[in-house]
């Protein structure tokens, strides 16, 4: 029995993890022999202006070709959560044949089909094709200057080239418009044309990219602005603490000198004041250490797939982006074990069970819950983003037989480890009391404050990032994140560090939540302006692109917010820790 049930997990892990590569239509490596079958793929068709809104091709009342149906595009698990939806489009294409124009089907055009087509151009519909993984995309159809009249498109006109024995460029031209009057026979129509290309087949997808979008001088202002802006401040925070603290520590010094009666007599005030309760254990600390390991995982995950993305060009296979960043996620879930469990033992947690299952889930139940709401509306739109079942079940099995099990390895290891407390001060077995200070002092101030230098640092390269998600672009320049990724980090660290100093020097130890929501808030500041972004940048419309955007909006600022509050809670642990190893305490 212990033996069959150990099978049928390896076996579903097997399965899931198979998912996660990236599995291409043909099998020969992109190489064709003469006269070898091309299959034409159609994907999905959908309004222009709301990209995530897709449906499949044959959704409209489009024909199929004469060819013998193959076998429908087994797709991963990347391609499956992206609504990818490959059919065979029946057209008979075989390497280096060209054909003249010929019918492939009729369509017969009766009222409903004619309103189908009639809604897709008012909408501004268009498809996506593939081509040996090369995306073509052409339009439904167009109305007349008076919006009276609507024209389908009938002629594919492809032009495809070829470098050897591998496809390297492919165009699609529309043609034949014919106007949608009902109770007509529309013939549809194409043709293939191959022509040789110099073009190399490392090459072949940067035709679809917008080097003028987004190396633009603009691009690199903002980051020579924001590295600019890291020099200014990290000199800034280590001019003033460096003079401030050698003046505390001289004060410090000055007072250990001073007998019993003249310490009493003196002004007593700063952050040394506060050195038995500094390290008191944060108020919840279940959660507090749940979220704590979660942003040490995702900032593991952010920095490893954008790493190989640089390296791969992870773009040009479909959906491989989030397939990686998905076998990332689950393989580095010993990082959140290690760093929630480990500081959950450092203050005194018990439940350490609890705050394992809590830390394992905490993203993966918000990213799926948004996605389940998501998925209702898209299934009453019948939408090809709708996941499919098969597809909830093998995420489902990565979050239990992957991700909890290396999350539970991670845990014993940080509590075993690193889980004992080593403070440089004693913690009072009393809470002392916190004396009054002025408001813009007070932590929900400094936390609201806290977040709009990193926003500032990021600010141009959401405008990217946004465009290159919600419109037709590309994004392909990783190296430019990367640096992003580390100017924030860097301007997070410095200015939760100055925030935590000017808390403790008002004699208030509740810094661990402080200098976590301070960088957190960032991820306010980023929601905010995706607002902005959707109603003056894109024409998005419509119950479903609302929603989806807004919910995954929501989903990725709060990731970035958990990340953003772990680095600056982990950079201001090491500069409380460094300040009162260095202080004489009694």
């Amino acid at each position: 029995m212990g033996l069959g049930r150990w099978t049928i997990e390896v076996v579903v892990l097997t399965t899931v993890f198979s998912s996660l590569l990236p599995v291409r239509a043909d099998e020969h490596d992109h190489k064709y022999t003469d006269k070898e079958e091309v299959v034409l793929w159609m994907n999905t068709v959908g309004p222009y202006h709301n990209r995530q809104e897709t449906y499949k091709y044959f959704s409209l009342p489009f024909c199929v070709g004469t060819k013998k149906t193959i076998s429908h595009y087994h797709e991963t698990l990347g391609e499956a959560l992206q609504g990818v939806e490959l059919e065979f489009s029946g057209l008979d294409i075989t390497f280096k044949d060209e054909v003249m124009q010929a019918t492939y089907c009729d369509i017969e055009l009766d009222k409903p089909k004619r309103d189908a087509f009639v809604y897709a151009i008012k909408n501004h519909y268009w498809y996506q094709m593939y081509i040996d993984d090369l995306p073509i995309w052409g339009i439904v159809g167009e109305a007349d200057e008076n919006g009276e009249d609507y024209y389908l498109w009938t002629y594919k006109k492809l032009e495809i080239g070829h470098n050897g024995n591998r496809i390297v460029d492919v165009n699609l031209t529309s043609e034949g418009k014919v106007k949608l009057v009902p109770n007509t026979r529309i013939p549809m129509s194409y043709s293939v044309k191959w022509k040789k290309s110099d073009v190399k087949f490392e090459d072949r997808f940067d035709k679809y990219l917008d080097p003028s979008f987004f190396q633009h001088r603009i691009h690199w202002f903002s980051i020579f602005n924001s590295f600019m802006m890291v020099i200014f401040l990290v000199g800034l925070v280590s001019m003033i603490l460096m003079r401030t603290l050698r003046k505390d520590y001289a004060r410090y010094s000055k007072e250990e000198e001073m007998d019993d009666m003249d310490r009493d007599l003196g002004d007593e005030y700063g952050w040394k004041q506060v050195h038995g309760d500094v390290f008191r254990p944060s108020s919840h600390p279940l959660i507090f250490s749940s979220l704590i390991g979660s942003g040490c995982q995702i900032f593991s995950v952010s920095f490893i797939v954008i790493i190989l993305a640089m390296i791969e060009d992870l773009y040009t296979e479909r959906g491989s982006m989030l397939s990686t960043a998905i076998f990332v996620y689950a393989a580095t879930s010993p990082v959140n074990g290690y760093f929630g469990g480990s500081l959950y033992a450092k203050q005194g947690g018990r439940r350490w069970i609890k705050q394992m299952f809590i830390g394992a889930f905490l993203i993966p139940a918000m990213v799926c819950g948004t996605a389940f709401f998501i998925n209702f509306i898209a299934m009453y739109y019948h939408a090809s983003r709708a996941i499919p079942f098969g597809t909830m079940v093998a995420v489902c099995c990565i979050c239990f037989f992957v991700i909890l099990p290396l999350n539970l390895v991670g845990t014993i290891l940080g509590r075993n480890l690193s889980g004992q407390p080593n403070f440089p001060c004693r913690v009072n077995a009393v809470p002392r009391p916190i004396p009054e200070k002025k408001w813009f002092m007070e932590p929900a101030v400094i936390v609201c404050l806290g977040g709009i230098l990193p926003f500032g640092s990021i600010f141009i390269e959401m405008y990217f990032i946004f465009t290159s998600f919600w419109a037709y672009k590309i994004y392909y320049v990783y190296g430019f994140m990367m640096l992003v990724l580390v100017i924030l980090c860097i301007v997070t660290v410095c200015v939760t560090i100055v925030c935590t100093y000017f808390l403790l020097n008002a004699e208030d130890y509740r810094w661990q939540w402080t200098s976590f929501l301070s960088a957190a808030s960032t991820a306010v500041y980023v929601y905010m302006y995706s607002f902005y972004y959707y109603f003056f940048k894109t024409k998005m419309y419509g119950l479903f692109q609302t929603s989806f955007y807004f919910g995954y909006m929501a989903v990725f600022s709060t990731a970035l917010g958990i990340m953003c509050g772990d680095r600056g809670l982990h950079g201001t642990s090491a500069f409380v820790r460094k300040i009162y190893t260095n202080v004489k305490i009694d």
